[in-house]
């Protein structure tokens, strides 16, 4: 089968030159230019005040070159202060003139040079310190959740597994709008700029050493692409994929996605249900939106559950797996509940409940 628009996602998978990289949660900070344009403005303020104060005592200091003090002088001397230059041909000769150096303008010439010499580092050391983060960050990275592709049914998808106990420094976003993924590190969220389908993206996402992957793209074919190149990398992630069109959805789960959403048949299920009961409609909405009212969630059955049926737990049990197969409740097939089987149960969310046993805490991400 031969989707929509393949041969240009091809093309795209060819061409060598890939622009990626990635960007991490950080504090909101001015523009480095504008950072540059406020230091310097504060060290011409310092001189300024400098030039004003020798010039108001212009009397208590000694011109080698003869004559009294001018503006032009005093301005050459809080320069050659400042910058610790010193030659010496202007110096302090009154007690006033010296006692003012020694309370006023030494205190101004260590504040001049923090000033300028913060700027140069800053400017220094900021590439450095990023990469210093990011070799941290992914050291760190394990069993997160990689969601390739941001938009309203990627950013809806993290927000429902995040409401389940999912920390945000556990998820990579992947996109290749770099607008796009500075709405998503302004969420929280550490992002990668790029194409999904190439592999190398993948890879600065660490989707080798994820523990579960959202795809939700725009297009059904590049959802193909990533769900294999994604499969090639980590043979053990879940993976859960979105179409739009109904018939695509067995393509993507022979490309190895174990679970597939048909977005807009899900959309017009829910639509038709809320016609027919709107009332029903609400519950099915407050169900699949985790975190508050009633919760559809999976759990391990414990041992004081073990050899009881369905019907005999205090939890609303309305699915039973076993193995590999989801049984209903009331199938006759699930007999007595087993230690091995995971429930799927109806609870109604309280600070307490526990709605995501399995997620496992990795190291907190490094922040500024």
């Amino acid at each position: 089968m031969k989707l929509p628009g393949q041969d240009a996602i091809a093309r795209q998978a060819d061409e060598h030159l890939v622009t990626h990289r990635v960007k991490l949660p950080k504090k909101v900070v001015e523009h480095p230019i504008r950072q540059v344009f406020k230091r310097l403005s504060m060290a011409l303020g310092v001189l300024v005040v400098t030039a004003l104060i020798v010039y108001a005592d212009r009397d208590g200091y000694n011109d080698n070159a003869g004559g009294g003090l001018t503006l032009l002088d005093a301005f050459y001397y809080a320069t050659v202060t400042l910058s610790t230059t010193g030659y010496g041909d202007i110096t302090p000769a009154g007690d006033a003139a010296r006692l003012t150096n020694i309370l006023v303008i030494t205190p101004l010439r260590v504040l001049f040079l923090i000033i300028l010499v913060g700027t140069t580092l800053e400017a220094l050391t900021e590439r450095t310190r990023e990469e210093w983060r990011l070799t941290r960050w992914r050291s760190t990275l394990r069993d997160h959740t990689v969601v390739v592709g941001f938009g309203t049914k990627g950013r809806s998808a993290i927000r429902t597994v995040c409401a389940t106990g999912l920390k945000k420094e556990q998820v990579v976003v992947v996109d290749p709008s770099s607008k796009v993924v500075d709405a998503a590190t302004a969420e929280g969220y550490a992002g990668i700029v790029g194409d999904a389908t190439r592999s190398e993206v993948l890879k600065r996402a660490e989707v080798h050493k994820a523990r579960q992957i959202i795809i939700a793209t725009q297009r059904d074919d590049t959802a193909v692409l990533v769900t294999l190149t994604a499969r090639q990398l980590n043979r053990g992630a879940k993976i859960v994929a979105t179409v739009r069109e109904e018939e695509n959805a067995p393509l993507l789960k022979q490309s190895g996605a174990d679970g597939v959403v048909t977005s807009a048949s899900a959309a017009g299920r829910l639509l038709g249900l809320s016609v027919l009961s709107p009332s029903a409609g609400m519950v099915m909405e407050d169900l699949i939106q985790q975190g508050s009212g009633l919760d559809i969630v999976e759990r391990p059955v414990v041992k004081a559950e073990v050899g009881k049926t369905p019907r005999e737990i205090a939890d609303l049990v309305v699915s039973v797996i076993r193995g590999h197969r989801v049984l209903g409740y009331d199938d006759p097939a699930v007999g007595r509940l087993e230690l091995t089987d995971r429930l799927i149960t109806i609870v109604r969310k309280t600070p307490a409940t526990q709605v995501a046993p399995d997620i496992r805490p990795m190291p907190p991400m490094p922040r500024n």
